[in-house]
C-alpha cells in the first residue's frame, strides 16, 4: 500500500512539474511573440528589409539565449555554492566568465555589423531602443500584476 502511495505521489509530482514546465514555455513563447510584434510595429520594415532582417535577428536571439543559459545555469549554479568552491575552481569559473563576456561582446558586435547592412543605421538604433523599451514595458506590467495580487 505504501509503495502504491509513493508511486502515486511521484506521478503526481511529475505531472505537476511537467505542467509548470509547459506553462513556462507557453509564457516565454507568448513573450517572444509580443516582442516580435512590438519590434515589427516600431521599425516599420519594408518587405525587402523584413525578409533579410528576421533571419539575422532570430539567429542572434538564439545565440544570445545560449550564452545566457550557460551563464545562468552552468556557471550560476556553481557560484551559488561559493563557500564550498576551492580557489582553483573559483579561478576556473572566473576565467570562464571572462571568456563568456568576450563571446557576448563578439556576438553583439557581429550582430550590429550584420543588421546595419540590412536596415539603416537609424533603424538599427531604433531596434536597440525598442528592445530596451519592450523590456521596460514587460517589467512594468509584471510589477503591476504582482502589486495587484
Amino acid at each position: 500500500m505504501i509503495k502504491k502511495i509513493n508511486i502515486l505521489a511521484s506521478l503526481l509530482f511529475l505531472a505537476a512539474t511537467l505542467s509548470l514546465s509547459s506553462q513556462e514555455k507557453q509564457d516565454w513563447d507568448k513573450i517572444k511573440s509580443l516582442k516580435i510584434a512590438f519590434i515589427t510595429e516600431r521599425l516599420d520594415l519594408t518587405p525587402k528589409e523584413a525578409q533579410s532582417f528576421w533571419p539575422i535577428y532570430n539567429e542572434h536571439q538564439s545565440k544570445r539565449e545560449g550564452l545566457l543559459r550557460e551563464e545562468r545555469f552552468e556557471i550560476g549554479s556553481e557560484i551559488k555554492n561559493l563557500d564550498t568552491l576551492s580557489d582553483a575552481r573559483a579561478g576556473e569559473l572566473l576565467a570562464r566568465m571572462q571568456k563568456l563576456e568576450e563571446e557576448k561582446y563578439n556576438v553583439e558586435k557581429s550582430y550590429i555589423e550584420k543588421i546595419s547592412k540590412t536596415i539603416s543605421a537609424k533603424k538599427t538604433i531604433l531596434l536597440m531602443r525598442s528592445e530596451e523599451d519592450f523590456k521596460r514595458q514587460l517589467i512594468k506590467q509584471y510589477r503591476q500584476r504582482k502589486g495587484g495580487q
